[in-house]
């Protein structure tokens, strides 16, 4: 029975400690550009920080030359300024500088040096509390958009009622009237009977100027 008892608490203790040592991340700030003015200004601490996670209990480490660069945290309506008239702790002077992170929420840092924090020497993140956890907002979140329940709309009666079908026109329906021909056949015969009636006469005339 003691001998499980001492596995099990083996077994706790190294849990804890994965637990504790892949909780603790350093976080080498702008990998090999280091802590310096940025060619590409304050982006390229935008994108550094957007690839990765930081939670509370992890290190960032400022690379910078003593007496050429500095770091000094501040709120974001400073950060934002470039104001370092009331700083969040002490402004470390002496470089390398190993930060750790004790809460969660937004972090702003800058350098105090020149113009350096305008021209894009500073970096904000996002501290989550645990790892995989959403970093708080420190903002409000807006409301969802109102959605308007907009009625149907009720089609015109035009729309609905078809449109008159145009009649035809009696000229097309009505046939016309057409004028009969008389057949062929009884033109020869008025024409025969005419020239019948002129040779008769003419005989009959022929006739009796004999007998006159």
């Amino acid at each position: 029975m003691a001998r499980l008892m001492s596995m099990a608490v083996i077994v706790v203790v190294l849990a804890a400690m994965l637990h504790y040592s892949a909780a603790q991340t350093v976080h080498v700030v702008g990998d090999n550009t280091g802590w310096t003015v940025p060619q590409g200004g304050a982006a390229t601490y935008t994108s550094w920080a957007s690839g990765r996670q930081f939670v509370v209990g992890d290190t960032l480490v400022f690379n910078f030359a003593t007496n050429v660069h500095d770091v000094a945290e501040l709120s974001k309506e400073s950060f934002d300024a470039c104001d370092f008239s009331s700083t969040i702790g002490n402004i470390i002077t002496t470089g390398p500088a190993n930060i750790t992170l004790a809460t969660a929420g937004n972090h702003y840092y800058v350098c105090t040096i020149g113009s350096h924090c305008t021209s894009g020497q500073k970096l904000a993140i996002s501290v989550s509390a645990t790892p995989g956890a959403s970093p708080p907002s420190s903002s409000t979140a807006p409301p969802p958009p109102t959605t308007t329940n907009t009625p149907p709309s009720t089609p015109s009666p035009t729309a609905e009622v078809c449109p008159p079908t145009t009649a035809p026109s009696p000229k097309m329906n009505t046939p016309s009237p057409t004028t009969a021909t008389p057949p062929s056949s009884q033109g020869g015969d008025s024409s025969s009977s005419t020239v019948f009636a002129s040779v008769f006469v003419s005989l009959v005339s022929l006739v009796m100027s004999f007998f006159l």
